[in-house]
């Protein structure tokens, strides 16, 4: 039952370390962490880890940049056991995590994918619920928890709006190593990712017990991508691609909610202002062209 949990680093090092030391503070210590280094300037993470002299860390530096994607191919690549995690480096695990998981996987022994129960707090640690965590909320599928979902269902609501929280899932390790991440998607493997396993069969447990801390930053990838609108062309890809797919199967109102994206949609008109800021010309255009659902 052993728990693999990766760790992607690229980043600041002080959170890094919080990040490493949540691990460390689990209730049940049936985990092994794979640190993988994607050549970060500063050295003194892979000091530090060496410092800790903790068995059950391994701590590894790439020999020359990956790149999000590659890095994490890099990690599936590492992983031993069956189930695994592919931990951000400056998230933070609650004592009870890999407990909680673990008792749903011996629950739910045929689940793909688990999402457990997350707060969003902001970079200096803080709780924070800016919107694009409360529309995440609103759009989240209701009812008693754990909540099994699978097929038409929970594509049509993964569609409509991801509500998963990427680094705190954990995955059936088989399924990350026959889909991978693709590499020409920079803001939205994860979304890639969770829909090829809902689509080839697969299914997620959601949990509401919040053992996860997700880091919400002001400048992440994904804001970034949102303002020059990269981000969405990514979206818009995944989107229709997954509808002709969804059609495929008979899942027709999945691949509806799929062409029409509207919440994405809103999220690129939120967007607006913050490229009009920026006097991003290019991105102006991407946003509005995504907004009026141009393909």
């Amino acid at each position: 039952m052993t728990l693999d949990i990766l760790m992607p680093f690229y980043g600041r090092v002080d959170q890094f370390r919080l990040a490493v030391d949540s691990v460390r503070a689990q209730t049940d210590d049936d985990w092994r962490l794979v640190i993988v280094d994607d050549v970060y300037p500063d050295l003194s993470a892979g000091q530090w880890v060496r410092e800790l002299d903790d068995p059950r860390i391994t701590y590894l530096r790439n020999d020359h940049n990956l790149g999000v994607s590659g890095n994490f191919n890099r990690c599936v690549s590492l992983i031993e056991n069956d189930f695994s995690v592919i931990m951000g480096c400056d998230d933070l695990m609650r004592p009870g995590y890999v407990a909680r998981v673990a008792n749903l996987r011996s629950r739910y022994p045929n689940v793909d994918i688990i999402q457990p129960g997350v707060s969003v707090v902001d970079e200096h640690g803080n709780p924070s619920e800016p919107l694009p965590d409360r529309v995440k909320t609103l759009l989240r599928p209701r009812g008693p928890k754990p909540q099994l979902l699978g097929g038409d269902d929970l594509a049509t609501s993964l569609l409509r709006g991801n509500w998963c929280y990427f680094p705190s899932l954990c995955w059936r390790s088989d399924r990350l190593r026959e889909f991978g991440f693709r590499e020409n998607r920079r803001v939205v493997q994860d979304l890639t990712l969770i829909l090829q396993i809902v689509l080839s069969g697969g299914t997620l447990l959601l949990d509401d017990e919040t053992v996860f801390d997700y880091r919400r930053h002001a400048a992440s990838v994904s804001s970034l991508g949102g303002v020059d609108g990269s981000k969405f062309a990514e979206e818009r890809d995944v989107f229709y691609e997954a509808a002709d797919r969804c059609e495929a199967l008979g899942w027709h109102r999945a691949a509806r909610v799929a062409r029409r994206h509207i919440p994405s949609r809103l999220s690129a008109l939120w967007s607006l202002p913050a490229a009009l800021h920026w006097g991003d010309a290019d991105g102006r255009r991407a946003l509005l062209r995504h907004a009026l659902g141009g393909r």
